[in-house]
């Protein structure tokens, strides 16, 4: 197998998706130990990939922004061609990225033939090396199709979990001084929004699973999430009726990976920030909606997802499309019921 040094891999993607490659270039690590991995991604996940274990530098493109006139894009060309990398491993489908390593002129492009959806690639042209991706995509999961990108360029077997940075003294301080009120009593997170609106369980479900643990424990709850879900999360928490700190744009990800990590359970919709909480190891209960959890599971062994498992899902519906709208079957099929009795079942360690 021919030895590579100094590596560059790419992942223009979101949150939890750019959690997941972790896993994938874990592998890779474990396959030249003694490479240089350098990770091309988006700012928004900066935190994620910055000192983790098996990345050793980051480059940060927002290839979105309206900044990024021909100037600045030449510029990251040029870069890239000084670091001088041997071999371009790509995660996702986008043009510009791939458009970059082969104006650099890294010798050696690896992408996969489909990574997202049936379509196939419109970048493979790009590449020296297209690894044919033909596994059901709905039914495996999304680490499992980056990671066969690793063996398929390189023969090699294995299998690898994501892996996050590990939280700073400072990081760990803020999230214990956000619970440093709830001492004795079980701490019990909420993730109540998806990024869309076919990711997002009723509102009046959550309030359901919240009053019902209330009554059941002696318990402190907090919703987490990005900035903008704040409005949203107050709006939850109104209904709820009951003390809920609302902790929505409060941390970087790196203080919520430390949080979650002090939790007693965290209940979630589908979204990165199940991602990361499965990395910590905290019992974790996610509700799908539109998406497959045969694919985007977290990958913990310590974690339930529920699905009702409508014919129609996997979908690419907007969410006024669905048609079962305004109460999308998907999600008002997955019962507060259930949900309780899981949250129960891993709080009376019973799971």
């Amino acid at each position: 197998m021919r030895e590579y040094h100094n590596i560059l891999v790419y992942a223009m993607v979101n949150l939890g998706d750019v959690i997941l490659t972790t896993s994938a270039i874990a592998l890779l690590k474990k396959i030249y130990p003694e490479a240089r991995i350098t990770m091309l991604s988006r700012p928004i996940v900066r935190e994620v990939i910055e000192r983790n274990p098996v990345i050793d530098d980051v480059i940060l493109f927002d290839y979105k922004a309206k900044q990024n006139s021909l100037g600045r894009t030449w510029a990251m060309v040029q870069e890239l061609r000084a670091r001088k990398f041997d071999l371009a491993i790509s995660f996702d489908r986008k043009l510009r990225p791939a458009l970059l390593c082969w104006l650099a002129g890294i010798p050696v492009r690896v992408g996969p033939s489909r990574v997202f959806d049936d379509k196939p690639s419109r970048v493979t042209w790009l590449y020296t090396h297209t690894v044919p991706i033909t596994h059901d995509l709905d039914d495996t999961l999304q680490a499992e199709t980056y990671q066969e990108i690793i063996r398929g360029f390189t023969g090699a077997e294995g299998h690898e979990r994501p892996i996050l940075p590990q939280p700073t003294e400072a990081q760990q301080a803020k999230a214990a001084a956000f619970l440093s009120s709830a001492a004795g009593k079980r701490k019990i997170g909420l993730c109540v929004k998806g990024t869309f609106g076919l990711k997002t369980w009723p509102k009046e479900y959550f309030v359901e699973v919240v009053r019902a643990l209330h009554e059941r424990y002696d318990a402190a709850f907090y919703v987490t999430g990005a900035p903008g879900d704040y409005a949203y999360a107050a709006e939850v928490i109104a209904a709820i009726g009951l003390p809920v700190e609302n902790l929505c744009g409060k941390t970087n990800l790196m203080e919520l990976a430390a949080f979650y990590a002090q939790l007693d359970l965290l209940v979630s919709v589908d979204t990165g920030g199940a991602h990361i909480a499965a990395v910590t190891g905290v019992p974790l209960v996610v509700m799908f909606g539109c998406t497959s959890p045969r694919r985007w599971h977290p990958i913990s062994d310590n974690a339930k997802a529920f699905t009702s498992n409508e014919p129609c899902c996997p979908c690419s519906y907007g969410e006024t499309a669905c048609p079962s709208y305004p109460q999308p079957n998907c999600l008002y099929h997955v019962r507060p019921e259930a949900v309780t009795e899981a949250c129960i079942r891993f709080l009376d360690g019973t799971m």
